[in-house]
């Protein structure tokens, strides 16, 4: 049996961790072996501390969707009475209340077929210091296939408010 003291110990720690940290390493060359080398650039300082108050944060962070509905007309105030039977010509929009204090934030909506395809998919730029709706309407020419749609809202690409079903007969 092989006797060990501290101190081989610490060497085999030690030996053991740079094994570990050479295996690691990522491969910064070149593919191309008939490239001339890089030219070294020295190191740039590290930046300065920061100092005072953190950055704000961005504006999305700031939009909360307080509901979504899915309706066939909307009034002067923009509000959308909820539907779930909609005709093949029917206009169909997705209204969207958030509160927000927000400058070019991007309010999707997105329509789904009960299949998975997408059916329709818009964007609208939101625009507000307080609590607003915004209705982003989506038309089919041609009639929407009847059958069960979904629409889900996004704001700044993630998903935001609860999905909302409806059908179309």
């Amino acid at each position: 049996m092989i006797k060990t003291n501290p101190l081989h110990a610490a060497l085999i720690a030690a030996l053991l961790g740079s094994v570990a940290l050479v295996g690691c390493k990522k491969n910064e060359e070149s593919t191309n072996n008939n490239a001339a080398p890089a030219a070294t650039t020295p190191a740039e300082p590290a930046p300065a501390p920061m100092t005072g108050a953190p950055p704000p944060m961005a504006e999305a962070a700031a939009v909360a969707v307080s509901a979504v509905t899915v309706g066939k007309t909307a009034a002067a105030d923009k509000s959308v009475a909820p539907a779930a039977l909609f005709a093949p010509k029917d206009d169909v929009i997705v209204s969207v209340r958030t509160d927000a204090a927000a400058n070019n934030v991007t309010v999707g909506a997105k329509l789904t077929f009960q299949d998975g395809q997408v059916a329709g998919e818009q964007n609208a730029t939101l625009n507000a210091s307080g609590a607003e709706t915004t209705n982003i309407t989506f038309k089919n020419a041609n009639g929407w296939p009847a059958g069960k749609y979904r629409a889900e809202v996004m704001v700044d690409g993630k998903a935001a408010g609860t999905p909302q079903e409806f059908e179309v007969k």
